[in-house]
């Protein structure tokens, strides 16, 4: 080995200068640390990390270069009844680590104790030749003239994809490029999203993850990849041509592409919890280096984890270095990987100082403050599985949060429960009532129907139950029930009657996510009438159950959605920048209608016995797309069209009045989720005049715009 040199302390990891590379890692109780590196044959050679610096190991070491594999072995005291567990018998990767390479191959030297005890007697056999290695990389990489699209959160269209699954079997993307980041950015790919009208792909988990042993010995993977194991490594398993770096350059390109059409990148993080598990789980990271600093330990006995994610254990976010670690890897990915925002995955669990969820956590004050990770978009999943867990609408002003309210009022409504009506109004609006009172606007609501963790379009309006016996779990796995969708049967039927009557609930649904505001978020395959059989916790199908089913594609489906999405974003009554008022944009006199009002069928506004009415299911919304918003320093007025939206959610067909007044004389139809297939936008273009009536079939939707 050449002479090494003291190096620094900072940056923490293993970062390239050009003549060699320097290493650095955390660690509180280890008494000793050793750099391991491996050469081609996979021989081992070690160095001492002997310069110590606030509790930061280091070294700098001549002549090593990008795509150089390596590893820590830690020596200290083996003490899991106070939290610590150093053995150096295991090869850990390096918490900082920008590429993996290889995979976790599950033999029991992958556990730190004896494995088949009680989890307290060491074991001393060589991990090595079992775990993943971590790799030196080249920082270097041509951004050309790459530039951030910066949407506007109010404009934004969110598609949430899968990097494997979105081009697993597109016939048209090459073979070797499937399911891979090169596979997304192929013009392919491109060309369906341009053509979508989305403007931000949000990705589920790019974070190096590891498959769980559980699921390994079930013949299954862990598809979904809430799992990780390094914060600031690009998964190894979606590169299309290496894992010694070439993952890195290939995400790269991958953001590079995406932007050039104008589609921003938004990463789903699990900084939450780790793939070591709880204290039967393995030895792979932090778990060795400094466990009790890294994760949350029961006070009562050291040994055992807090598990606020149902996953074993819970990071740390009371310890100053794991914040470090969760801050310098979001910063890593927006100057380094130019992503446009993040998503945090059980938001709710990061913000918990002691066992309470705090609003004002040390996590969210360090983001707030930073002048690089608060400028991008900040997207909560605002619930964990611990007490008090569940914070829909109470995250901080710069967060927008997906609305689990939406999704289950959105749901109900559609399906015909009693007394959604109110609570329907105020999610189609925005949710006010959630966000209104903290400053925040209706873009703080991330709404959706569905997402990865569930039933798809299709198949929520096709099944009353899951069908997880794929998963090995006998069917317990997964939400309990869908509630009655008047299938009529379970599942494919060739009854007429019904697949009419799904597909036309799939047109009121998407038509009620994109005409809400807020933000939309589309689950990929939806738009092409993807199905997986009911399951509806495919986490673990890594097959043609997940992955998008591009030769069996429903185009009438995707025509309508396309159209949908550019009718969202030509007209700004739909994605309005502030809430409604209920006042007249033009004063408190003349004709013009409020910038929002509420109908009977009747024709008449909606009274307060309209709104206890339990019974009811149908209602009509006006929205005056006049002076709705004054983006510009000059204070200019966008105008758009008024529009009326009328639901009829009941069994029946329904003859709605068109409201009498000044401000609308005459309307046009120009969405009607009755008619089959893309006939249903734009529609047949029916004409009614104030207090004529028009007929809305059962279970539809109808759209009408103001022409006189």
């Amino acid at each position: 080995m050449p002479p090494v040199w003291p190096g620094s302390p900072f940056p923490l990891g293993a970062t390239y200068d050009g003549s060699g590379t320097n290493f650095s890692v955390f660690s509180e109780v280890a008494e000793g640390i050793e750099l391991c590196l491996f050469d081609e044959g996979g021989d081992e050679s070690r160095i001492a990390l002997a310069e110590v610096t606030a509790l930061c190991h280091h070294v700098h070491v001549p002549g090593v270069d990008p795509g150089q594999r390596y590893g820590y072995r830690v020596h200290g005291p083996w003490a899991p009844h106070d939290g610590i567990r150093c053995n150096p018998a295991k090869l850990l990767l390096d918490p900082y680590a920008k590429a993996v390479e290889g995979r976790v191959r599950w033999d029991p030297a992958v556990f730190g104790y004896r494995f088949g005890s009680d989890g307290r007697d060491i074991d001393t056999v060589d991990s090595a030749p079992f775990v993943p290695r971590s790799v030196v990389v080249n920082p270097y990489f041509d951004w050309g003239d790459d530039r951030p699209p910066r949407t506007p959160l109010h404009e934004t269209v969110i598609y949430e994809a899968h990097v494997k699954g979105i081009t697993a079997t597109h016939p048209d993307v090459d073979p070797v490029l499937r399911g891979t980041y090169s596979g997304l950015a192929s013009p392919p790919m491109l060309e369906h999203l341009t053509a979508l009208g989305v403007t931000a792909v949000e990705l589920m988990p790019v974070h190096q993850f590891i498959h769980d042993h559980h699921l390994h010995q079930r013949g299954l993977r862990n598809y979904w990849g809430y799992n990780s194991i390094a914060f600031l490594a690009p998964h190894n398993e979606y590169a299309s041509w290496g894992e010694r770096g070439q993952q890195v350059q290939e995400f790269r390109q991958l953001v590079k592409s995406l932007h050039e059409v104008g589609i921003e990148v938004i990463l789903d993080v699990v900084y939450n919890h780790t793939a070591e598990g709880n204290h039967l789980g393995p030895m792979l990271a932090m778990k060795g280096i400094d466990n009790a600093a890294y994760y949350r330990v029961k006070a009562e006995d050291r040994q055992y984890y807090m598990d606020y994610t149902g996953t074993g254990n819970t990071m740390n976010m009371r310890h100053p270095h794991v914040l470090q670690l969760l801050m310098d890897s979001l910063r890593y990915w927006v100057t380094e990987m130019h992503v446009d925002g993040f998503r945090f995955d059980l938001a709710s669990a990061l913000a918990r100082e002691l066992h309470a969820v705090d609003r004002l956590s040390a996590f969210f004050d360090l983001i707030h403050q930073d002048p690089v990770v608060s400028q991008v978009k900040l997207i909560a999943e605002p619930w964990d599985v611990g007490e008090g867990g569940y914070q829909v609408g109470n995250f901080p002003p710069l967060w927008s949060e997906w609305n689990g309210k939406y999704r289950d009022t959105v749901r109900d409504h559609w399906r015909g429960s009693g007394g959604t009506r109110g609570e329907f109004a105020s999610r189609f609006t925005g949710s006010s009532d959630l966000y209104g009172s903290t400053g925040r606007q209706p873009f703080a609501s991330i709404n959706f129907v569905t997402c990865h963790d569930g039933f798809t379009l299709a198949d929520l309006v096709s099944y009353n139950d899951k069908h997880n016996e794929a998963n090995g779990e006998a069917n317990n796995d997964g939400e309990s029930h869908n509630r009655s969708w008047n299938c009529g049967v379970e599942g494919p039927t060739d009854d007429p009657d019904i697949v009419a009557l799904r597909r036309r609930q799939r047109r009121n649904l998407l038509v009620s996510l994109f005409l809400s505001q807020g933000v939309p978020m589309l689950l990929a395959g939806d738009e092409l009438g993807r199905s997986q059989g009911g399951n509806n916790n495919a986490y673990c199908q890594d097959n043609e159950v997940s992955w998008l089913n591009w030769a069996g594609l429903d185009d009438d489906l995707l025509t309508f959605t396309r159209r949908l999405i550019e009718f969202r974003r030509e007209h700004p009554a739909f994605h309005r920048r502030r809430f409604f008022d209920g006042h007249d944009p033009d004063g408190p006199a003349g004709d013009a209608v409020a910038d929002i009002g509420w109908y009977a069928p009747n024709g008449q506004p909606m009274t307060l016995e309209n709104w206890a009415d339990g019974n009811g299911r149908a209602l009509a919304v006006a929205l005056n797309g006049e002076g709705i918003q004054s983006p510009g320093p000059r204070g200019e007025r966008i105008v758009d069209d008024t529009f009326l939206v009328l639901f009829n959610t009941g069994d029946t067909a329904l003859n709605f009045t068109m409201p009498e007044a000044a401000w609308a004389r005459r309307w046009q139809v120009v969405i009607d989720t009755m008619a089959d297939g893309a006939k249903a936008f734009p529609a047949s273009g029916r004409r009614p005049q104030a207090a004529h009536r028009l007929r809305v079939g059962a279970r539809s939707v109808v759209v009408l715009r103001r022409i006189d």
